[in-house]
């Protein structure tokens, strides 16, 4: 299965807890988004929940997850404003320690947790949501995000995303960390690579260099299915860093999205991106948020280049009004190369 080169998306209220999707504040927020961006995807990340990295047991029925009945709601209401959505079911531990961090011993040891216990409970997690999205229609499945440490169970990925395929019948991905596109090795199995693509400023274009070698091997297209940088002095270099504290720095975060978006915009096989991120209220708006910030309106720079089409009035898909400071921009981002 392809899909078109014009995805330009946000992660939209990344994770939340039962309620979130269904109040006026995340209706209200979801329809400023498209306003304010040239959006034409949105990504809906339900979390399923296990208690640590090392345990089998994942809960997608708890309080820190919506229900069914919120998530669908959240999606026809993304395409009521002619959004296409994207499913991103996403595992995160309850201790707090990153998901790319659940692993278990190669062989299998008595008393132990283990590997087959894990991807079981991760199948059923994610055939959940592959099923939830055919039903409602969702343009994109992703099969969870930077799981770094488990990538290289290559029988059980593949398997997992075999069944995924027998509930989902849409184009299919993975969304793995960055610098960790080449480290995947059945990227064949789907239907284009997805990153996170949390580079530094000044180092986009070396990037882009390593992972089309990838994007050549498979003759697949590359999706940044998350990308971003904080609006703090210093984070343009170090995206990745979300424990950097610093002075509040929005033109730093705007440049930053100005440079991934030149740079991308010169490579073909960049199929598009996923800012990170959009919360359903500003008041609560994380330092990687562009709501509300100069960096909402760099997302014109990419359709501009003539990779996505316009709509005219503000609407998804519309260039943001970047294009008129452009010179100025181009001029504060020299500042970090």
């Amino acid at each position: 299965m392809e899909l078109e080169h014009n995805f330009y998306g946000v992660n939209f209220a990344p994770f939340p807890r039962q309620g979130v999707l269904s109040s006026e504040n995340a209706h209200r927020s979801m329809a400023a988004m498209v306003e304010a961006t040239a959006a034409n995807w949105v990504i809906l990340s339900p979390s399923g929940i296990q208690s640590d990295p090392y345990s089998e047991e994942i809960d997608w029925r708890t309080e820190a997850t919506p229900t069914d009945e919120e998530l669908c709601g959240a999606i026809r209401f993304a395409k009521q404003l002619g959004l296409q959505v994207a499913l991103t079911p996403t595992v995160n531990c309850a201790n707090g320690v990153w998901r790319a961090r659940i692993s278990f011993f190669d062989h299998d040891v008595p008393c132990e947790t283990k590997w087959s216990g894990w991807f079981a409970s991760y199948t059923a997690f994610q055939t959940h949501y592959a099923a939830l999205a055919e039903a409602e229609g969702c343009g994109l499945f992703l099969t969870g995000c930077e799981m770094t440490m488990t990538e290289h169970r290559e029988a059980e990925w593949r398997s997992l995303i075999a069944a995924v395929r027998q509930q989902y019948h849409g184009p299919v991905s993975y969304n793995c960390d960055k610098y960790g596109e080449d480290h995947v090795n059945w990227w064949d199995a789907v239907d284009c690579i997805a990153s996170s693509g949390y580079y530094p400023l000044k180092d986009w274009e070396n990037q882009l260099d390593r992972i089309e070698a990838v994007s050549q091997k498979y003759k697949k297209p590359v999706l940044f299915s998350e990308a971003g940088c904080m609006n703090i002095t210093g984070s343009s270099a170090v995206p990745n860093d979300w424990a950097m504290q610093g002075s509040r720095n929005d033109l730093e975060q705007a440049d930053w999205y100005s440079a991934m978006f030149s740079a991308c915009a010169k490579r073909p096989w960049v199929m598009g991106f996923g800012v990170w991120d959009w919360p359903t209220d500003p008041r609560t708006a994380s330092a990687y948020a562009v709501s509300g910030r100069p960096a909402a309106d760099h997302p014109g720079d990419f359709p501009q280049a003539g990779r996505f089409p316009g709509r005219s009035g503000g609407k998804a898909g519309a260039s943001g009004p970047l294009e008129k400071r452009l010179g100025r921009s181009e001029a504060r981002r020299q500042n970090y190369l």
